[in-house]
């Protein structure tokens, strides 16, 4: 026994190292295979793209493994792009982040010449993008021809051999440029499994995917849920395609399949049924967005609801199959579990048929459509004849709504209930050709919808809006507003007036006219915005107003109280011109500051950012209310909320708006002139003319006339200039002018003639000696001042002490002057007497009155 484990042991030993080695060696192989074949994959991949397709291929990279799909290998091409050739030039026909194809390891040692056989297909995240032109070509038909392959001994280095196919999170896109048609599929994952190495087989799918579907630029289908899980019958050789079993859901609506689609020739043909599985009403809720149709496992159901229908015939590039799909409910009702109320008497009937296989064929019927929740009954009926060419429309409804039992019978997500009746008796009938061609006296309307006691709540707005009263009239080109009474908060609104070219807008995307009159008792703007959704709004990024381009409306307002912000508006009234994206203002006027306001304008909103442009008229304002409370004027004449009084003014000005539609004042640019009309100033409300009255003691500003007064104002960009303005105070003579900006600081220039009995004793003593003519022409001296820094913290200082200095010098200087003129004078006197028989008392006497003046002239100046 022990010499038997002895010998065990060893061959254990050589087994396990035996093992280890095979082992390193597949690991090797595993892992250096694909370097070796890699080139020669890539090459075929290559080739087999370039010999097969007219477009430009690309791919990033191209990776070989035998780990992935283990004994399988993987081929992984990674971003590769299909992009079209002439007429297609820009279009992208496939693209896909990767793309895998799984084959036998063997497949790898065939010869250059030898196909090798795909067992699998793989692709991810990546668009399917098919177009045709105006002419009808499409970018799909990118296929050499026989004579145009490069190599004519095979058509490819690929055969198939496929067992299973994939796609994860694709995008299909079929656009039709003639018809101005796009249909979408998003989001597709799609598996089929399948041996399709034999002529006839099963393929067994499974599918999810969301449907899309525009024409001319209407959207029919958006976002809907559709998944189908089908085995279908596959006949090669035949080219059939057979629904075996199958379930369709087109968002929770069920269908089955029945039938064959065929390939004959290059046609195809088709012979399909499909119907509900089952006739629950449930199936028509089931149509609805899942996050609209509620809970159907609770909803409570009578009646039925099918749908059906038979497609039969081919489809070749002049025909179309044809079809007779019906849509049927007969008494049916329902409620849901947790809601009050229910609608009942529910009765369907429509078809959409096509029997000659011809496009233009195609009808769509609404025979019967009717309900009632209630009392409440609602009806309607209607056609549309020649689908595809040119649609005949013919549509009818009448009944009676109330809208407080919309949240009764029905799951809508309103956090607050509506209010109101709703009726409605209208009909339509017109073909789109006339539309198109503006023939819209070929419109046959005719009818009228009307509402009352309409009530909403919500976080939008600032208070409950109600509708007293509203009522719609339509005829052939036109809607009238008969009437809209409304109020919300204190605030009362009512309108008038007509919708044009109604029906060119709908279907043409022409300008919707429109002319209307507005009036008002009271407007309080803050009634129709709600403050705490605006308090959310500074706080976020927010978008200017913008004025739709396809608004062309005249309104008449007339409103007896308007209140936005702090600023009380009596009597408004104007018109307003919606335009290319632009409001003009025509005549607007209104009471307020005690006097009145007219405005001339315009406001645009074309570009990103809006600008506006406007002529103001102000006659008899108030000028400290309305100086202290608008920002604008405040900005341009920060002194005038100091007077009180009136004023008339002028202003242009133009600059751009914020996004709350305000002024930015950095932007603003224009002119203005005010005349004063029996102003008075108060100097206690200014920091700058509290200081002017302290530095200048002959000036009291609260004394100053500015009666009459005119004011010319310039301001740019945030600067204002002010022309020169004369003033009088007393017998004194004031001007100033000069520049301030909005941010409050200012550089002045004040110029005073001062009258020479406001400088003082030593001043008019000096005046009171010198001749009368020369006394006569010293009237008064310029004064110079500048005031600098800011309105809230103002600097002033002036020449006046300067001034004097100097107009003494030159008094005194006269003075001197005029005393040894005088001298001159009296020498010239006694020179020129005789002095023979003089007695010596007159002669001294004479001698002593020259001294005297030559004393006065050059001795010791005299204090003044």
């Amino acid at each position: 026994m022990i010499n038997s484990e002895k010998k065990k042991k060893p061959i254990g030993k050589k087994i396990l190292k035996w093992f280890s080695v095979i082992a390193i060696i597949l690991v090797i192989v595993l892992v250096s295979i694909p370097y070796l074949f890699k080139d020669k994959i890539v090459q075929m991949v290559s080739n087999t793209i370039n010999n097969n397709v007219h477009a430009n291929v690309t791919f990033k990279d191209a990776d070989l493994s035998l780990l992935k799909n283990f004994p399988l290998v993987s081929l992984t091409v990674k971003d590769l792009a299909i992009a079209n050739k002439s007429p297609f030039v820009g279009d992208t026909l496939f693209n896909a982040q990767t793309l895998s194809l799984d084959m036998k390891i063997m497949e790898l040692f065939k010869k250059e010449n030898e196909p090798i056989s795909i067992k699998s297909i793989t692709s991810n995240n990546g668009n399917i993008n098919i177009i045709f032109d105006k002419k009808g070509n499409g970018n799909f038909d990118i296929a050499k021809e026989n004579n145009e392959k490069t190599d004519t001994t095979s058509d490819s280095s690929f055969s198939l051999n496929i067992d299973e196919y994939s796609l994860e999170n694709i995008n299909f896109y079929y656009i039709d440029r003639s018809t101005n048609t796009k249909l979408s599929l998003s989001k597709i994952n799609h598996i089929g499994k399948g041996n399709f190495a034999e002529d006839i087989f099963n393929l067994d799918t499974k599918t999810t995917a969301v449907l899309s579907f525009d024409l001319d630029k209407t959207n029919y289908i958006n976002n809907v849920n559709i998944s189908l899980d089908a085995v279908l019958g596959i006949d090669l050789k035949n080219s059939k395609y057979t629904f075996k079993e199958n379930t369709g859901f087109i968002n929770q609506l069920p269908l089955k399949f029945n039938g064959f689609i065929q390939l004959v020739d290059e046609n195809q043909f088709y012979n399909l049924s499909f119907k509900t599985p089952t006739s629950s009403f449930k199936n028509a809720l089931a149509l609805l967005p899942k996050q609209y149709a509620g809970n159907l496992n609770t909803i409570k159901t009578e009646g039925n609801f099918e749908i059906n229908g038979i497609v039969k015939g081919t489809l070749s590039e002049n025909t179309i199959p044809a079809f007779d799909i019906n849509i049927t409910s007969k008494n049916a009702l329902f409620k849901y579990a947790d809601l009050p109320k229910s609608v009942k008497n529910i009765n369907i009937n429509s078809k959409i048929i096509n029997k000659t296989g011809s496009v233009k064929d195609t009808y769509v019927f609404i025979n019967k459509l009717n309900f009632k929740i209630d009392e409440d009954q609602f009806s309607a009926n209607g056609s549309i004849k020649n689908v595809t060419t040119n649609p005949n429309i013919n549509i009818a409804a009448k009944g009676t709504i109330n809208l407080a039992n919309i949240g009764k019978v029905y799951p809508a997500s309103l956090k607050k209930e509506l209010a109101g009746i709703l009726n409605a008796n209208i009909s339509t009938k017109f073909d789109m050709n006339s539309v198109e061609k503006g023939n819209y006296e070929k419109i046959k309307n005719s009818g009228k919808i009307s509402m009352s006691n309409f009530k909403y709540e919500g976080n939008d707005v600032a208070n409950p809006f109600f509708i007293d009263k509203t009522s719609v009239s339509f005829n052939s080109n036109s809607i009238k507003l008969n009437e809209f009474e409304a109020k919300t908060g204190t605030s009362d609104l009512s309108i008038k007036g007509n919708l044009n070219n109604f029906y060119g807008f709908i279907f043409k995307d022409e300008v919707l006219k429109g002319n209307f009159n507005l009036s008002s008792n009271n407007l309080i703007v803050a009634d129709f915005v709600d403050a705490e959704s605006s308090s959310k709004e500074e706080n976020t990024t927010t978008s200017s107003l913008k004025i739709p381009s396809f608004l062309e409306v005249k309104l008449n307002a007339n409103a007896k109280k308007v209140v936005y912000d702090n600023i009380n508006l009596n009597n408004v009234s104007g018109n307003l011109f919606i335009k290319n994206e632009t409001v003009e203002l025509q005549n607007l006027k209104s009471d307020i500051f005690g006097g009145n306001i007219a405005f001339n304008g315009t406001i645009n909103t074309q570009e990103t950012t809006s600008k506006f442009k406007m002529d103001l008229d102000l006659q008899q304002l108030n000028i400290g209310d309305s100086f202290s409370t608008l920002n604008m004027l405040k900005s341009i004449a920060p002194i005038a909320k100091t007077v009180d009084g009136k004023i008339n003014s002028k202003i242009t000005l133009s600059g751009f708006l914020n996004e709350d539609m305000t002024p930015d004042l950095k932007t603003i640019s224009g002119n203005l002139f005010g005349k004063l009309l029996n102003p008075k100033l108060n100097s206690n409300n200014s920091k700058v003319l509290s200081l002017l009255n302290n530095k200048v003691d002959f000036l009291n500003f609260d004394n100053l006339n500015l009666d009459g007064i005119n004011g010319v104002f310039s301001f740019d960009k945030g600067l204002v200039t002010v022309k020169p303005i004369p003033l009088t105070y007393k017998d004194i003579k004031i001007e100033i002018g000069g520049t301030h900006g909005f941010d409050q600081s200012m550089n002045y220039d004040i110029i005073f003639d001062v009258p020479v009995k406001y400088l003082g004793s030593e001043v008019t003593n000096l005046i009171s000696k010198l001749t009368p003519k020369d006394a006569a022409s010293i009237k008064s001296i310029p004064v110079k001042g500048t005031l600098k820094g800011s309105f809230t913290n103002p600097n002033f200082s002036s020449n006046l002490k300067d001034a004097t200095n100097t107009l003494i010098k030159d008094l005194v200087a006269k003075q001197k002057a005029n005393l040894l003129n005088q001298g001159k004078n009296k020498l010239l006197d006694l020179i020129g007497n005789k002095t023979t028989k003089k007695d010596t008392t007159k002669q001294n006497n004479t001698t002593n009155k020259v001294k005297d003046v030559l004393g006065g002239l050059f001795g010791k100046k005299k204090k003044n």
